[in-house]
């Protein structure tokens, strides 16, 4: 069993590194061709590096049997995402090739929708391959939101942003963690943020045009997190108030002790 853990250990940190590998040659390349400055490479690098560390230690709590082949389709999105978050932050000290830019994101977008069916086809589903996918697109959606709130103003960010604060109120409120059920409707407003943000950073359209495509975006994504935290409002109910039988006019307790056991279970 200490033989089986220990080439576990070694075959994550293989497919891991090789992962970094991959995401520095990019960075390599697309420095070569754009002559790309200092906060490209300072980010494209730290993002590298913080991918590596998380989904390694990830990969090491799971201890999964195998990496699986959707787990490395969503490992080579996040490579183009690095790519794409280098350009971004480029684009700050100077104007980016947007071409490029598109090409990346809109291939990541592509194979968005590549990973979960391999990993059905494998019976290869996993709950860390799902987290694993969820944070690669959340990130290109931040990211994106970053490069077109540069044409559009600050309120960009809100599309990017909404994520990660619907996280940061579930600590506080534990009830928003609880499990959604299905919609198609969530999945197109989320597909919907990226290719909208796509369609506006790529500058085909006149201004007013962007600014509606993006403000569709928006407002679907608002819809959408207000739907699902109402219905994780609606169906918040303690267990300890479902389990306790009620206390009525009808019904006493019959003794001192059964009365002291349902105050209990009403705490």
């Amino acid at each position: 069993m200490a033989l089986n853990n220990t080439y576990e250990a070694r075959l994550v940190q293989q497919e891991t590194a090789v992962g970094a590998g991959v995401q520095i040659l990019l960075l390599a390349l697309l420095g070569t061709a754009i002559g790309m400055g200092p906060a490209g490479w300072l980010t494209g690098l730290a993002f590298a590096t913080a991918t590596w560390a998380v989904l390694s230690r990830a990969l090491h709590r799971s201890r999964p049997r195998s990496f699986g082949p959707a787990n490395r389709v969503t490992l080579g999105r996040a490579i183009l995402v690095g790519g794409v978050t280098a350009l971004v932050a480029d684009s700050f000290e100077s104007s980016p090739p947007v071409t490029l830019l598109v090409g990346l994101t809109a291939v990541a977008l592509i194979l968005d929708g590549v990973d979960g069916k391999v990993a059905r086809r494998t019976g290869t589903s996993t709950a860390l391959g799902a987290r694993f996918d969820m944070e690669v697109d959340a990130f290109l959606i931040l990211v994106l939101s970053v490069y077109v709130s540069m044409q559009l103003g600050p309120w960009v960010l809100l599309i990017g942003g909404m994520r990660y604060a619907f996280v940061a109120a579930a600590k506080a409120a534990p009830w928003l963690n609880a499990p959604l059920p299905h919609s198609m409707a969530r999945k197109t407003v989320a597909a919907m943020q990226g290719i909208c943000l796509l369609l506006a950073g790529a500058d085909l359209l006149p201004y007013l045009a962007n600014l509606g495509v993006v403000l569709l975006a928006l407002g679907s994504l608002v819809w959408s997190f207000g739907r699902d935290v109402r219905w994780l409002w609606r169906n918040a109910r303690p267990a300890s108030l479902e389990a306790a039988p009620a206390v009525t006019a009808e019904r006493v307790p019959d003794s001192a002790e059964e009365l002291e056991l349902l105050e209990l279970a009403v705490r």
